[in-house]
């Protein structure tokens, strides 16, 4: 069996203690690392320079080296994890990482940006909701074309309803009963929407732009024109408005 030669022996020695003070390198938890080289150098080279005084003090001198060298070569071989952060010293390019901060594959921190948007101002929700739907039912004594005093309330809640919207804008329709001619009746159903388009416009103040007028004469009944009831009934003026908030 061939013998180590003795110049050799030191060396092995050396390695075998920074092994002993190295765990699991392949965990990135080994006390000694890239990071620590001078520790590992200082440590190879007492370490060498003892064993190599074993021998004699000649071999003292180049054991220190000898040992130092081995000792930082080991440490440079090592993949600790100095800043624990996951990646080994050996390929970490900021060893200096706080604790807990998300790293890059190099071991540089990854960009942060902010939890939510800066606030801007909400776009107002419009909500057109339903349309506001107004009728006007007005009725009249037998061939007069006369507004009654009685109807001035449902005329003003029309005005007043108008004047809340001005976009708005109606027709006035005049209606008769079936009693007299047709050419009469048409003339009586005239008036008496004139007649309802002059209150709005005249007494409750809208523009005669925004409120028209027609007549129909007795072609439009909604009731029996062959009892006085039905024929009161459509003795009429009608509108409507619609309108949305």
């Amino acid at each position: 069996m061939r013998s180590i030669p003795r110049v050799v022996l030191p060396l092995l020695l050396v390695s075998s203690v920074l092994s002993g003070c190295v765990t699991t390198s392949s965990t990135g938890d080994a006390p000694l690392n890239q990071g620590n080289w001078p520790i590992c150098t200082a440590i190879g080279g007492l370490t060498g320079g003892g064993l190599g005084a074993i021998e004699s003090s000649t071999w003292a001198a180049g054991g220190a080296v000898a040992g130092a060298v081995i000792g930082t070569l080991i440490c440079y071989a090592q993949d600790g994890d100095q800043d624990d952060d996951g990646v080994f010293d050996r390929r970490d390019r900021c060893p200096d990482t706080p604790p807990d901060t998300p790293v890059r594959h190099n071991g540089c921190p990854l960009p942060t940006y902010p939890d939510t948007a800066p606030d801007t101002p909400a776009e107002p929700v419009v909500d057109a909701g339903e349309p506001v739907h107004v009728e006007l039912d007005v009725k009249f004594d037998f061939d007069k074309s006369v507004v009654k005093e009685e109807s001035q309330a449902d005329i003003k809640a029309l005005a007043d309803f108008m004047s809340q919207y001005p976009q708005t804008t109606t027709t006035v329709e005049g209606h008769t009963d079936s009693m007299g001619t047709d050419a009469y009746n048409q003339s009586l159903s005239e008036r008496r929407a004139n007649a309802v388009r002059d209150e709005l416009v005249n007494r409750y103040g809208l523009a005669s732009d925004r409120v028209s007028s027609v007549g129909h004469g007795e072609s439009r009944p909604v009731a029996d024109n062959g009892t006085e009831e039905g024929r009161a009934i459509n003795r009429r003026v009608e509108a409507e408005v619609e309108a949305r908030p």
